[in-house]
């Protein structure tokens, strides 16, 4: 753009495509600095209650407060002492002191959405078109409308429709494996496994699979124990032809090619996932995958993007260019550090939009490249099926309980 129209422009606007949590942390933060912002959202209703829990980190409470958002701990999740192992016969078999605040995506995104005003927010706006023109970038929606601004944010996701048109060679791919994922009443475990479980960042570790689980907020948001929720996330291998085109095979025999909706998984799959709970897990967590009522699975994905700037005006973040398995528990940190960096950007090159891209891309490429290959290095046990012996090899020092409790969901470990 030119740096005089760039100066003249009193309040500057963005169009922000996507309207979860990087969506919303971008659009908190550029607002916060004089930024007039749209946020459109492909989904046609609330997305709240969506997904399940969320591990934080200092970084995501530092951004949250740039958002203006409450960080108190106990405005922002459970609070855990440390980590916990159980054996195959429900046993604690080792134990780490780490305290961390976990929250549930439901509770994080009521936070952020309370803080946009409701009429910056577009439901149901499903993106067809980006075009660049001169000094405006335009989005086309399926709807026929348009609408133009200054900045372009493509924050809408692994399968960004952003990053489709402008990037069509980036793609994600299956690594090998699953999730299993879960919540469940606190109040309808078992004393002992509300004991052993439930004020813990717990694990149970079958050999080539790992089953994690810690405490959220209940269905009404409650951090009282005995109100709040049980998330569970469950890592199973299955092969890329076979096995997970089973599992994505649909109760109308519709075949997914990389998620399902929980309401259309079979029930033979679930039946058989239960089965497998008992035989394989703690009897603490065989319990808890019997009591959830709607469990969903996720095919794990790596994404990385070469270019987060894709354009003069166009630019995308969090897991539209990086996706990384979630061993690290990195997703939601990661996206909100995205959006810091750019609005940080853009504040250092005010008459320059061209380079404060740039220099977005330039700190945080290397950072999304990072902590994608952190989350390999700490998944790949888990597709030993399809890894060479050397592969395996260096893959078992990653799986021991001293090891999945020190380096499970922590920031140490990633060096751009």
């Amino acid at each position: 753009m030119s740096g005089d129209r760039w100066k003249r422009r009193v309040r500057p606007k963005a169009l922000v495509i996507g309207g979860s949590m990087a969506g919303l942390f971008a659009a908190l933060l550029l607002r916060r600095e004089g930024w007039n912002v749209d946020v459109y959202e492909r989904i046609g209703s609330e997305l709240a209650g969506r997904g399940a829990g969320i591990v934080t980190h200092h970084e995501l409470f530092e951004v949250l407060g740039r958002a203006g958002i409450d960080t108190e701990a106990a405005a922002v999740g459970v609070v855990v002492p440390g980590r916990r192992v159980l054996d195959r016969s429900g046993r604690i078999v080792g134990e780490l002191g780490l305290r961390q605040v976990l929250t549930s995506w439901g509770h994080l995104y009521g936070l952020l959405k309370a803080a946009l005003p409701a009429e910056d927010y577009h439901h149901g706006k499903n993106l067809v078109e980006v075009a660049e023109l001169g000094d405006r970038v335009v989005a086309r929606f399926s709807d026929g409308s348009e609408v133009s601004a200054d900045l372009l944010i493509g924050a809408d996701g692994i399968f960004s429709c952003v990053r489709a048109q402008l990037a069509i060679d980036v793609r994600p791919a299956y690594v090998g494996y699953v999730a299993w994922r879960g919540l469940v009443n606190e109040r309808d475990l078992s004393p002992r496994t509300r004991a052993e479980l439930c004020d813990w960042f717990a694990f149970s570790l079958p050999p080539g699979e790992q089953m994690l689980g810690y405490p959220v907020a209940g269905t009404k948001e409650e951090m009282d124990v005995g109100e709040r929720r049980f998330n569970f996330v469950w890592y199973r291998p299955a092969n890329a032809d076979h096995g997970l085109a089973d599992l994505l095979t649909d109760i109308d025999g519709i075949r997914h090619e990389l998620s399902i909706p929980p309401t259309k998984i079979r029930s033979d799959v679930i039946a058989s996932m239960r089965q497998d709970a008992e035989r394989l897990l703690a009897p603490q967590f065989a319990e808890v995958v019997r009591l959830t009522p709607q469990p969903f699975m996720q095919a794990i994905l790596d994404l990385e993007t070469p270019r987060m700037a894709l354009g003069s005006r166009t630019v995308i973040l969090g897991d539209a260019a990086f996706v990384a398995r979630p061993h690290v528990g990195m997703g939601v940190t990661k996206a909100a550090a995205d959006a810091a960096a750019l609005v940080d950007a853009l504040r250092a090159h005010p008459a320059d939009l061209p380079a404060a891209l740039a220099e977005f891309e330039s700190i945080r490429l290397p950072f999304g490249a990072a902590v994608v290959r952190r989350a390999r290095h700490l998944g790949a046990y888990m597709q030993a099926q399809i890894a060479t012996a050397e592969e395996r090899a260096m893959a078992e020092r990653h799986r021991s309980p001293e090891a999945v409790m020190a380096e499970t969901a922590v920031a140490t470990g990633i060096a751009a």
